[in-house]
């Protein structure tokens, strides 16, 4: 049997998140005060008491999620079987490399908070948001948005392959509005607005992109002592420069999430668990394996 370990995106947040975790393991409190002590506020209150309405802010979901899946990781990780490969949805990909030692934990919250900062930056330079397209293929998302921005002139594309009857949308509102529209003519059963103001994986982060580029360049990364399955690639990769182009790459590029799940499959891995706040990695996995085994460890009671 071969492990692969998933880190959630944004998203996956939740009031409350860590809260147990924090009272039960020592290892978990410290990167959840060092987390604090850095960023300069109360990040951990944030998580377990909300308010709701900030934490679902860019800015702060970033780093809240990123903290509270790397507490989960540094608690659990001597209880945890060795993984073969590291990935991450989205955000998650931070998480993953720094499970893969490519990453220290303080220079990927500085990373991770930077790029809230800027993604958000950038939402407000253009409005934006998303939407989750049920029942539809691939090819059929990418028709959709080709059909939505030629109607509206304004850009949408597919931000997220998540697995089998799941695809996401992400660009311009005038688009999506469109693409809600015409989403019965391209055979989409159901599609749902997502509650994002920000495009991410889309043309409208592509203006910060040179910022959070320069800011790579000040973050010194390690060759990876675990494969790292990028989101750009959807293939695992341990040569730094590769992974720092990747990590700019996705700010626009779509997330290959299900492409990524049967490429770890094809290399034998058969038992895949995702750290993190919630489940939502594991649900897409059962559509896509359903054979595989798959645990969410914040579902298996550690802390309870």
């Amino acid at each position: 049997m071969s492990a692969a370990f998933l880190f959630p995106g944004q998203g996956s947040q939740y009031v409350g998140m860590g809260a147990a975790l924090y009272r039960a393991s020592a290892e978990a409190r410290m990167f959840c005060d060092r987390a604090d002590a850095q960023l300069g506020y109360a990040l951990t209150q944030l998580c377990f008491e909300g308010p709701e309405a900030e934490l679902n802010l860019t800015t702060f979901t970033q780093p809240a999620v990123f903290v509270v899946a790397l507490a989960m990781w540094q608690a659990l990780k001597a209880t945890l079987p060795q993984p073969a490969f590291v990935a991450g949805h989205s955000l998650g990909e931070f998480m993953a490399l720094v499970a893969a030692g490519a990453l220290d934990f303080e220079a990927g919250l500085h990373l991770v908070a930077e790029r809230g900062r800027l993604m958000a930056r950038a939402g407000e330079a253009a409005s934006g948001g998303m939407a989750v397209l049920l029942g539809a293929t691939l090819e059929d998302a990418a028709a959709l948005c080709t059909a939505a921005a030629a109607a509206s002139g304004q850009p949408v594309a597919v931000a997220n392959d998540n697995c089998p009857g799941q695809v996401v949308i992400s660009g311009a509102l005038t688009a999506l509005e469109a693409a809600m529209t015409l989403a019965p003519a391209h055979h989409v059963r159901r599609i749902q607005r997502l509650p994002v103001s920000v495009a991410p994986h889309s043309v409208l982060m592509a203006g910060v992109q040179a910022t959070f580029a320069q800011l790579l360049t000040t973050v010194p990364l390690h060759t990876p002592q675990i494969p790292v399955v990028l989101n750009a690639t959807a293939t695992p990769e341990t040569d730094v420069e590769v992974i720092r182009q990747a990590l700019v790459r996705q700010l626009t590029s779509p997330v290959r999430w299900r492409e990524s799940i049967l490429w770890m499959a094809a290399q034998g891995v058969d038992h895949f668990i995702e750290i993190g706040p919630r489940d939502v990695l594991t649900g897409m996995l059962k559509r896509t394996l359903p054979a595989a085994r798959a645990e969410a460890v914040d579902k298996m009671g550690f802390w309870a």
